[in-house]
């Protein structure tokens, strides 16, 4: 009680300090005292820079005001703004003269917000974006503005000790027990953002052919997604120049701007492709882009580029709401969608995170829309499969907030590891097993692992035992998530091995 009275009574002295004090002032000196005590008319902070979301891990927390059965209203929650960051990124003097980031007026950012299907480049000046800057600043920003100033996360470190010829993605193995429903978000690792490996060249050939099969079930974008799309391709190559600048780069040739991409000994003049487009041609990973609705505050999936999707594509989710497109998920309504919501309305751009979801598949099904032949393997347990067969698929992903849209976009890439990798690996035999044999019954139907559990558990068993033997794994130790999740002891000293260093 002691520490309580200390912190509340100094607390309370300056709050009626402050609002004795705004008797005697206008509008504009009102303004510039709440911005001191960092308060905005929107009743948030100003800027994204010092503001986390409110629980880096939703699922952990529980609110007593709203809940699945009595949802919340979203509409007038707006995320942090970014209107700080605009002088950081003002590189020429005109771009600082139009990018002051002085205050908003709460009744005009509201009255003047950028409509759900509009194409930002037929609305005015004086539109808003959520991220409660006016499209006459987003103009003045320019293309391949300074993200890593307007969003608060550091520009990745370059990798020169690279070798694209054996480079292999880090072994993720995502495996928690007790094993039940949760996002377990973890904070994004800055320079693993977007990950070469040696496989890269062949994998953005094997997409482009899926997109002329496939087409809309791969790429596609609802109007309104347009300033998003762009924002996405553009970080996503200014995040190739810097990590990876022996391999790209971007250059502004008369007044145009041209990606310059060594591996594949080409080059992409950007206003010639729809940004989605430019990604599908040399970035080899997914994106879904998630916008907010200002007729409600929810967010709704409203373009992707997805090659790595099992039993579902982009033309079955487009245009969902983000508790739409999780449905089939067991536990995510009562577990997890008011809290996901939740996140979604809050979560700032300075603060991505990542997780990875796994499954094990038969040989490595990256593409597998309905109907698929492949799907026969998911319906019976067929004695004369080979262990070698067996793969463990991870889809490592990355959540992020836009800085200038506001979108909020997941981004993942399908892995593949050869089950037999498990052999040398401590605890991971074990604890696959246990998850295999005890996990909670509708979270491993809905895995579908059931076709080759006949196979891998007897494998897995015989495993643990061998490494319990040979003293790799203590005789007495007991299943749980691993101190080095989402690897597991020693992988890094196997990666470097496996790549020859």
């Amino acid at each position: 009680m002691a520490l309580l009275e200390s912190l509340y009574l100094p607390l309370l002295a300056i709050c009626l300090a402050i609002a004795f004090s705004m008797r005697f002032l206008n509008k504009s000196q009102q303004d510039a005292l709440l911005s001191i005590v960092h308060l905005t008319n929107r009743g948030r902070r100003s800027s994204s820079s010092d503001t986390p979301p409110r629980s880096l891990s939703p699922e952990k927390k529980s609110y007593a005001v709203s809940g699945p059965s009595n949802p919340a209203d979203y509409k007038n929650i707006f995320p942090p703004s970014t209107r700080e960051t605009l002088p950081h990124a003002a590189k020429t003097s005109q771009q600082k003269k139009a990018l002051r980031g002085s205050l908003v007026d709460e009744i005009v950012f509201r009255k003047n917000i950028i409509p759900f299907e509009a194409d930002f480049r037929e609305c005015g000046p004086s539109t808003y974006t959520p991220m409660e800057l006016s499209l006459g600043e987003v103009e003045a920003l320019g293309d391949f503005p300074d993200y890593s100033a307007l969003s608060g996360v550091p520009s990745p470190e370059p990798y020169r000790n690279f070798h694209i010829e054996t480079a292999l993605p880090r072994p993720y193995r995502p495996f928690r027990w007790a094993y039940h429903q949760t996002m377990s978000l973890t904070k994004m690792e800055t320079n693993w953002w977007l990950e070469l490996e040696k496989s890269y060249v062949e994998m953005v050939k094997y997409r482009k052919r899926l997109f002329e099969d496939h087409g809309k079930m791969v790429l596609d974008y609802l109007p309104g997604s347009e300033l998003a799309c762009k924002e996405i391709m553009e970080m996503a190559l200014q995040f190739y120049c810097a990590r990876y600048p022996q391999f790209f780069s971007l250059r502004e040739d008369d007044h145009s701007w041209v990606f310059y991409n060594a591996l594949l000994e080409n080059h992409t003049v950007i206003k010639d492709h729809h940004p989605l487009h430019v990604l599908l041609q040399n970035v080899p990973e997914d994106f879904a882009v998630m916008l907010r609705n200002p007729n409600d505050g929810y967010y709704y999936f409203r373009a992707g580029l997805i090659c790595s999707s099992l039993g579902w594509n982009v033309g079955t989710k487009i245009g969902m709401q983000l508790r739409e497109i999780h449905e089939p998920i067991p536990d995510y309504k009562e577990k997890m969608e008011f809290s996901m919501d939740r996140y979604f309305s809050k979560m700032p751009p300075s603060k991505p995170i990542q997780r990875g979801s796994w499954g094990l598949e038969v040989d490595m099904p990256l593409f597998m829309p309905p109907g698929n032949p492949h799907e026969l393997h998911r319906t019976r347990q067929d004695p004369r499969l080979a262990l070698d067969r067996l793969h463990l698929r991870v889809d490592w992903q990355t959540l992020r907030r836009l800085p200038i849209s506001g979108a909020i976009v997941f981004n993942f890439k399908g892995l593949f590891t050869p089950l037999k990798e498990f052999r040398d690996e401590p605890y991971v035999p074990a604890l696959v097993g246990k998850v295999l044999r005890d996990g909670k019954k509708s979270m491993m139907e809905y895995k579908n692992t059931w076709h080759v559990e006949h196979i891998a558990l007897p494998a897995l068993k015989e495993w643990d035992e061998e490494q319990r033997a040979k003293g790799l794994v203590e005789r007495d130790w007991e299943v749980r998530t691993l101190d080095e999740s989402p690897w597991f002891p020693g992988w890094e000293d196997k990666w470097h091995r496996q790549q020859g260093f």
